[in-house]
């Protein structure tokens, strides 16, 4: 019998390439446990909501009259909502003249776009140019935007960081590219290794691959490290010399959880070192609704801003944009506020903010409970959370822990993983899931679950690691 369009094997092989463990094996086994009735606690992807934070009231309520604008002409509504709330409904609506039904610009409403702009100048110190700014359902879908327009065909190479967020090695795949790894170094606090870095792009290029573009997170996930100015000084001198474009993704800009390295964009770090590398590095840069103290994850707002990219590359990614008519608008409404959110003299201001340093401050004590928890344990050593919303703790597996995995068909951490998740309810993600040296072992936790529930997650852990330690001959802590 002919073999169909659609059958397995005729499919097209990069989409078989493709791996995507946040949503992986161990994510399948724990929506069947939950199915079965077991209790689980899903940290293994940055879902806020999910986990219980509350949304931000004033984000809300403008989307909402923006949703109904009817509410808008009901005499009581301003006993439902304040005046803020009320003017800035209106004013999104005066710029979406079909309102949140009707197909946007498919590159984003265009006074979205200029409050994007006006937002990273306020944090950079120079302007930014709205024209060169494009909204995007999440900052995912501009990321492979932006990586199906670089990579061209199997010999082109892009540099990312390792562990890694595993959108990029997906997208990659799907995209007929080559991953070069660039390994982060654990024991410097995740930090770069540009002796390192060098070496890679030079063992890749002997291969005849193509070095194109490199991506940073910061602050990094999985791994939580926030960069510093010198950092990304040497990371652009580093393109700038190598010629090649960076991909800057820095959705968890509002995350950062010590004072000792403040968020910095790679944008404004790049425009402080002046010429020439200002003018000619080319740079991309990613944001998002769905981390910080917003978490909006499922309303799916995103931006990216493209720095010294020549106008005919912006006019074809203007083209591949267009092929989706528009961006989600109820998401541009979302990024609209939270780049312009309520200001000290609104009436929303005091409730918004004690809201946000709210959120912020309990993220703070999270990610210091959730580091001291995992060095508590046996075994589990865990570099401290700066950033981001995960913890990455390293996990040193006995040798028969090993031998069990490899028996069992599974990779250790994912074995690890697994046994976790059958005893605790606890769904995490296996550090092969992101890549990490050989040997080693870890996994990734988020530090979203409710800060009243910590004390009973780490004992739970605990127990479980103490009898796996047990079970297989585990060593007492080196």
């Amino acid at each position: 019998m002919a073999r169909k369009p659609l059958d397995y094997d005729q499919l097209n092989e990069n989409v078989k390439k493709v791996q995507y463990a946040v949503r992986g094996e161990l994510y399948l086994r724990a929506s069947e446990l939950q199915k079965e009735g077991k209790k689980i606690i899903f940290t293994n992807v940055g879902n806020p909501h999910a986990l219980g934070q509350k949304p931000l009231t004033f984000p809300r309520q403008v989307v909402a009259l923006c949703q109904a604008p009817f509410l808008l002409d009901d005499p009581n509504v301003g006993l439902m909502f304040p005046e803020d709330a009320i003017a800035r409904a209106k004013h999104y609506l005066s710029l979406a003249p079909g309102g949140l039904g009707a197909y946007s610009d498919s590159r984003g409403i265009p006074g979205i776009r200029k409050e994007v702009a006006d937002f990273i100048q306020r944090r950079d110190g120079y302007p930014s140019d709205p024209e060169l700014i494009y909204l995007t359902d999440g900052a995912s879908k501009g990321v492979m935007q932006m990586l199906n327009a670089i990579i061209r065909n199997e010999r082109d190479g892009i540099l990312v960081p390792v562990p890694q967020y595993p959108l990029y090695s997906a997208a990659i795949s799907l995209f007929g590219g080559s991953l070069v790894p660039y390994y982060l170094e654990e024991e410097a606090n995740w930090g770069l290794d540009f002796v390192n870095i060098r070496q890679t792009v030079a063992e890749a290029r002997s291969k005849g691959i193509t070095v194109r573009a490199m991506v940073i997170i910061n602050p990094g996930n999985p791994t939580g490290q926030c960069l510093s100015e010198a950092n990304i000084k040497e990371l652009l001198q580093f393109c700038y010399h190598e010629n090649l474009a960076l991909l800057a993704d820095e959705v968890y800009q509002q995350n950062i959880y010590q004072d000792e390295r403040p968020f910095i964009s790679a944008r404004k770090v790049l425009f402080d070192m002046g010429p020439p590398l200002s003018r000619e590095v080319q740079l991309v840069s990613f944001h998002t609704v769905s981390k910080g103290f917003w978490g909006e994850c499922g309303q799916r707002g995103g931006y990216f801003e493209m720095t010294n990219l020549p106008p005919k590359t912006v006019d074809e990614i203007y083209k591949v944009a267009s092929i989706a008519l528009s961006p989600n608008v109820p998401g541009q409404i979302f990024m609209g506020v939270m780049v312009n959110p309520p200001k000290p003299g609104d009436i929303s201001y005091l409730k918004f903010a004690a809201e946000s340093k709210s959120i912020l401050e309990s993220m703070r004590r999270r990610a210091r409970m959730m580091t001291d928890g995992f060095n508590s344990c046996r075994n589990i050593m865990c570099n401290f959370t700066e950033g981001a919303m995960y913890s990455f703790p390293q996990i040193r597996l006995p040798p028969r822990a090993i031998e069990a995995a490899k028996r069992a068909g599974k990779a250790p951490d994912v074995f690890y993983c697994l046994k976790l998740l059958e005893a605790t309810g606890i769904s995490t993600v296996p550090g092969s899931g992101f890549g990490q040296k050989e040997g080693v072992f870890h996994l990734r936790t988020t530090i979203l679950p409710a800060e009243e529930d910590f004390p009973a997650i780490i004992s739970s852990f605990k127990k479980f690691n103490d009898s796996f330690m047990d079970q297989y001959e585990g060593y007492s802590r080196m």
